[in-house]
């Protein structure tokens, strides 16, 4: 995955979940144009095309937009086709009103950056969408990607659309074994993982350590203060999405992560989803 783009040469940072093909589409959450709440299980039962943008008020977004509407109506009814941006709801129904934009939904990204950062794709000194494209199959299968290396530059439409062809042949594929995707609502009274469960686990995983089998810790290392803020916000935008709160302390130039089930009163699943979710961020 591309960590940097660029802006007319200049070079920008992009955060968030660094994703494959093949990896499990995380949700997130948008807004639509009536204001309401959005996410990616609001398409279930569909083949997903996530296009996303800058900004719509871009002659490139704006031509964006129009491609994908007016080739959409070649598309499956399986397809949906989802245009995200950071440009507020008003600007989108704007839009859609102006040029008659049926055959793509505009979702808002403006709240949480939600989207940017669970698919990689936020703008860190723009705090912006780049450009580009993922396919997410019925089974929510992260099928394809394209991020566009240079802002100005449109996507690659005719690869984008030959991806959907195989999709569409082969419109859903299971997830290799390993952890769930997500976290789990806990009860109080969940059991903990034993030790032998936790010793195979923390194997996997770089950098965390286990306290006397109850908890995980690792300490994330930065250039000074403001960038160990901004990737405390980073995590806990994603850890409020999966109800599931590390402790989270925070210094000059480092942020130390501990993870633990209050609910079991020690390790569960949940604490390793979201150590993996964590690290992703980090990549």
């Amino acid at each position: 995955m591309l960590d940097k783009v660029t802006f007319k040469g200049a070079p920008l940072t992009l955060v968030g979940r660094s994703l494959k093909a093949g990896a499990s589409a995380p949700d997130f959450k948008a807004t639509a144009q009536d204001l309401s709440g959005k996410a990616l299980a609001d398409f279930s039962g569909k083949i997903k095309v996530l296009t996303f943008f800058p900004s719509i008020d871009t002659p490139v977004c704006d031509m964006q937009v129009k491609e994908f509407n007016k080739r959409a109506s070649a598309l499956s009814a399986d397809v949906a086709i989802v245009g995200v941006s950071k440009d507020l709801p008003f600007a989108q129904k704007r839009f859609c009103d102006t040029f008659d934009i049926k055959s793509v939904t505009l979702l808002s990204d403006y709240k949480t950056s939600s989207f940017g950062i669970n698919y990689g794709v936020l703008i860190k000194e723009l705090n912006l969408l780049a450009r580009g494209a993922v396919i997410v199959d019925k089974n929510n299968i992260l099928r394809y990607k394209q991020v566009v290396g240079e802002l100005t530059t449109p996507p690659d439409y005719e690869k984008i659309l030959a991806a959907l062809s195989g999709v569409i042949k082969n419109p859903g594929v299971a997830l290799q074994g390993g952890l769930p995707s997500e976290c789990k609502p806990c009860q109080v009274g969940t059991p903990p993982m034993k030790p032998q469960q936790i010793k195979e686990l923390i194997a996997g995983y770089s950098g965390w350590g286990v306290v006397e089998d109850k908890k995980i810790v690792k300490e994330f290392k930065f250039r000074d203060f403001l960038e160990a803020k901004y990737f405390l916000d980073l995590v806990s935008a994603v850890a409020e999405e999966q109800g599931h709160h590390p402790h989270l302390g925070l210094g000059y130039g480092r942020l130390k992560v501990t993870l633990s089930t209050h609910a079991a009163s020690g390790l569960t699943e949940n604490d390793f989803i979201m150590a993996r979710i964590i690290d992703e961020l980090n990549a």
